[in-house]
């Protein structure tokens, strides 16, 4: 009798070895990263590749493991009761409840669980291949269990066949690289750059494109000599050519092209015909995706293209240059003027030109200002307000004041926005009137 007492006692510590095993198992294979394992099953990682295979199918592998875990805890409580009653009668259950839950929370859970978030691809690796073994012997179990489980859940009302990822890929990217910022692993710029990149498939080119109105073209009627100045002195490469009106674009000049005609003539500008080295326009829909649209500029080999609406009318135009800018943030060289439009001021307001795209005032001021329904500064302030404001009219949503500071005609050109933590702070530290 004694010597089955103590082997009883030796038991208990081997449960909850084991216990210790499925817990950290569990937490080690449910944190390991499924696109890290890839990468290192490319890498030639053979575990790596049997880690990846086992969380394919979460439901199977946790059920396992935890039919595992539950199966070797309560033999070694229930062989602990028996030790204790045998030394202490009665009291013995109460001591061994107290005794065990105190060892399978320390050693049996949060010790092992512990150490393997600590390390989860490490652990996961290591333990694949007997993880593997315990989800095949229990997998019979583990099947009968779940369909049971989906038939109460049937009768509850609840269809399991029927659940999904309430998250996209990209959002889930995207959470992650939000989580790291704020976490300082990952920079703003680094930031900035991975959410453009997933950005792309949701963005039209109207949201990214050079409005006709700030559109630099060259009326084709000028006199030649003209013509050739305003193209030298603009910051673009490739200037659209004009006739009649400014949406009639009858072609795109390259400087290039210009300065090759400029030596066939000798130099005389009087003698250029612009018309006969302006390459043919390439017109794009504006509800074509910016993915899309860099496909086709990749593939067609060209850097601009006009965007034109429904009805066939110009909108403005688009060109390689600003799609990538979407993504790495604004290139400049040596001719590009700079970003103009937004000002701060010491009081932490910003004064802002009613031109300027939500998305660039957002990455610059690491603001979150939506742009689903506008694309301007001033398109979201009248999208807002639902009237056209007049200069001196203020506004508060999304977080912000909004201020018109000047309008023309029915455009607004400027405001003031003022974030309203700083609008409560300078509120709190105003002086109260004397009475």
């Amino acid at each position: 009798m004694t010597t089955l007492l103590w082997l009883t006692a030796a038991a208990i510590p081997l449960l909850i070895i084991v216990s210790a095993f499925f817990s950290g198992s569990e937490t080690a294979l449910t944190a390991a990263s499924r696109a890290r394992m890839l990468q290192m099953e490319k890498s030639g990682d053979r575990r790596a590749g049997l880690v990846g295979r086992l969380i394919q199918d979460r439901e199977r592998l946790i059920g396992a493991l935890l039919l595992g875990n539950n199966l070797v805890n309560i033999l070694a409580s229930a062989l602990a009761t028996a030790f204790f009653l045998a030394l202490f009668g009665q009291a013995g259950v109460a001591y061994a409840t107290l005794v065990m839950t105190l060892i399978v929370l320390v050693f049996g859970e949060v010790l092992p669980k512990t150490l393997a978030i600590t390390h989860p691809d490490r652990v996961s690796r290591a333990i694949a291949p007997i993880v593997r073994a315990v989800v095949a012997v229990f997998s019979p179990i583990v099947t009968a269990v779940q369909f049971i489980v989906q038939g109460l859940l049937r009768l509850a009302g609840w269809d399991t066949s029927q659940a999904r990822a309430i998250l996209s890929a990209a959002d889930e990217i995207r959470g992650q690289v939000d989580l790291l910022h704020a976490e300082g692993v990952v920079v703003k710029a680094e930031r900035d750059r991975l959410g453009g990149l997933l950005d792309l498939g949701e963005l039209d080119v109207s949201d990214v494109m050079v409005h006709r109105t700030n559109m630099h073209s060259i009326n084709a009627a000028e006199p030649p000599d003209r013509i050739v100045d305003d193209i030298l002195a603009s910051p673009y490469t490739r200037v659209p050519l004009w006739e009649d009106e400014p949406e009639n674009i009858i072609g795109i000049v390259h400087t290039k092209d210009v300065l090759r005609l400029m030596r066939a003539v000798g130099g005389d500008a009087t003698r250029i015909d612009v018309r006969s080295i302006a390459a043919t326009p390439w017109f794009v829909p504006d509800t074509t995706s910016v993915n899309n649209q860099l496909n086709a500029f990749l593939k067609r080999k060209a850097h601009i293209a006009l965007v034109v609406d429904e009805y066939g009318e110009v909108q403005g135009l688009i060109t390689l240059e600003d799609i990538l800018e979407e993504i790495v943030g604004d290139i400049a060289d040596e001719h590009d003027v700079a970003l103009e439009g937004v000002r701060p001021q010491p009081d932490g307001s910003v004064n802002v030109d009613g031109s300027v795209p939500i998305r660039d005032l957002n990455r610059a001021m690491d603001w979150h200002l939506p742009d689903d329904e506008a694309t301007t500064i001033a398109g979201l302030v009248i999208h807002e307000a639902r009237i056209i404001p007049d200069a001196g009219q203020a506004f508060t949503f999304h977080g912000f004041r909004f201020q018109v500071l000047r309008k023309t005609r029915n455009r607004i050109t400027s405001l003031r926005i003022t974030p309203l933590d700083r609008v409560k702070r300078a509120q709190a530290s105003a002086p109260v009137p004397k009475t």
